[in-house]
């Protein structure tokens, strides 16, 4: 590919200009290979970025409760789609592979008779949060979500308080996702 392409810039070179003496040629070409080195070495580098995303429910559990001093980690076992396998379905737990700008999101759906909640935790503290005090018949839903700078190694897991509640079914109601934008030094 790169000796088509070097042959398409050196046509190009050729076919734009005045005739030339060979040294004034000779000079465009190298630049047009010291160009064509650079753009391929910018490919590599893209080729080279790790592809990190992950988005799962979870799934036809239906409800979960805690009661009175209870705290539950959440385990979200229906997985959409787990790019680079970051996401640990056994545990609950995304690890990030890389240092990076991260994008995270999750909803959490429940019926209103109850407090709902839901807490993403980053390396075991609470980050961000979705909660809504009782109001009703029906149901409501919140969401959450930031852009963070995560280092490789970094974790998060999602988790209930005491005394709340969370909502879901095979219509993934209550969902988490973690994207890669991505990489930093």
């Amino acid at each position: 590919m790169a000796f088509r392409m070097l042959l398409l810039l050196t046509a190009l070179v050729l076919a734009n200009g005045q005739p030339r003496g060979d040294t004034a040629l000779a000079e465009e070409l190298t630049a047009v290979k010291n160009r064509l080195a650079t753009v391929e070495e910018e490919l590599k580098k893209l080729k080279e970025v790790p592809r990190v995303a992950f988005s799962a429910s979870l799934g036809g559990s239906g409800m979960i409760k805690t009661g009175p001093g209870q705290e539950k980690n959440l385990i979200y076992k229906d997985i959409i789609t787990n790019i680079g396998d970051a996401y640990n379905m056994e545990t609950g737990v995304f690890t990030a592979p890389v240092h990076g700008l991260y994008y995270v999101r999750f909803t959490a759906n429940g019926p209103t008779d109850g407090t709902i909640n839901a807490n993403l935790y980053k390396n075991d503290a609470i980050f961000l949060m979705v909660h809504e005090q009782p109001s009703g018949a029906g149901s409501d839903t919140g969401s959450n979500g930031a852009a963070v700078e995560l280092q490789k190694g970094d974790k998060l897991h999602m988790g209930l308080w005491p005394n709340t509640q969370i909502y879901d079914n095979s219509n993934r109601h209550s969902t988490v996702t973690a994207i890669l934008l991505y990489p930093m030094e």
